[in-house]
């Protein structure tokens, strides 16, 4: 896809002008970095980052049962929470692959709120519009919302200087306004820090983000963009999609089991997912810490004594630990276990790792 293909968010001109340097990502052209990665890392677990991801899908599912209708598709158990929350959750196919995760907004028995990846949204709506009820309306809101993520210790300071709301429990929404416009706060987040995100009106979003940022600055806080969000999501354990997720990667094998309602009747997947838990995942996600000097990424061949055990599926510098980590899919036959020692193929050098049960560091979202 050329440049001019790409999509732009509500907020691209302000990213230009904040001297933003981009790249593609979901056929979006996104901000990566404004001040340097490392630099917005340390910012968010230290402080505060503020993160433009209205590249993000939006849509809504609306009608009579509108919330039973979801939960008899998606992996997660709505019956588990009610109005007000939010819930990660997986659009699973029929053999155990997932086509997204996703976070879903319980908003009422009539309305539930969705946000897909953005490469996936049009995949997910198509696949709920599809065996949606009479009566039960799904719509596609991409370019309805913007998606602003606020993260790191000092992010409520941030969402008071605002008055948007910030007493609110993890995976709690509330519906808010700023500046006489609606936006909804959630208690969500994709960096292991305590965090929120904001749902604008896509036109209202530039008002917010400027508002955020000056609020950020005086935090003591940076904008940040994608580089910081992949490595802070890497340290944290958090599964990306097409990476340690995707149609050919089961939540079982992501260590995402917990986000799937196993006691529910129906849910898209169930009989394959039933059967890969009776029989175990042939894979698991382990993390992955580098001994010796050397960076990690994508697609590196794992071994064992010489034979390969894997491949890791996201690979990073760890601005925290300030070494080179890893996730990888790693064959459950290895029999492995955290502490043990592995190597890595680096273009043809042998790099020794430790195997970690994720999070690489502590996790603070609650």
């Amino acid at each position: 896809m050329s440049n001019a293909e790409l999509q732009h968010g509500p907020l691209h001109a302000l990213h230009v002008e904040l001297g933003a340097t981009f790249a593609p990502f979901g056929g979006w052209e996104m901000p990566v970095s404004y001040a340097g990665v490392v630099a917005e890392h340390t910012a968010v677990r230290d402080a505060v980052g503020v993160f433009d991801v209205s590249h993000l899908g939006k849509a809504s599912v609306v009608g009579p049962g509108a919330a039973a209708f979801v939960n008899a598709c998606l992996t997660n158990d709505l019956d588990r929470i009610g109005p007000g929350l939010a819930q990660y959750t997986l659009c699973a196919n029929e053999t155990g692959g997932v086509i997204d995760d996703l976070i879903a907004y319980f908003v009422s028995d009539d309305e539930v709120f969705l946000v897909p990846n953005a490469a996936n949204t049009a995949a997910v709506v198509a696949e709920l519009a599809a065996q949606a009820p009479e009566g039960v309306t799904v719509t596609d809101l991409h370019r309805d919302h913007g998606v602003l993520a606020v993260q790191g210790p000092r992010s409520a300071e941030v969402l008071a200087a605002l008055g948007l709301p910030t007493d609110m429990d993890y995976m709690a929404f509330a519906d808010a306004e700023f500046e006489g416009a609606p936006v909804r706060v959630c208690r969500t987040g994709y960096t292991g820090e305590r965090g929120y995100e904001l749902l604008p009106r896509w036109d209202d979003t530039a008002t917010v983000f400027r508002a955020l940022v000056a609020a950020v600055e005086q935090a003591g806080g940076q904008v940040a963009g994608l580089g910081a969000r992949d490595t802070l999501r890497t340290e944290a354990g958090y599964p990306l999609h097409g990476h340690e997720l995707s149609t050919e990667i089961s939540p079982l094998e992501a260590r995402c089991s917990w986000a799937i309602g196993w006691k529910k009747p129906q849910f898209w997947g169930r009989d394959a997912l039933l059967a890969q838990k009776a029989a175990g995942p042939a894979r698991t996600m382990w993390g992955l810490r580098a001994l010796d000097r050397g960076v990690l990424r994508q697609g590196q061949s794992v071994l064992r004594d010489g034979a390969v055990v894997g491949e890791t599926t996201s690979g990073t510098f760890s601005p925290t630990l300030k070494v080179g980590i890893a996730l990888a899919l790693l064959d459950s036959s290895a029999g492995l276990v955290a502490g043990d020692e592995l190597t890595v193929d680096v273009r043809g050098r042998a790099l020794r790792c430790e195997v970690v049960a994720p999070p690489f560091v502590p996790v603070h979202t609650r």
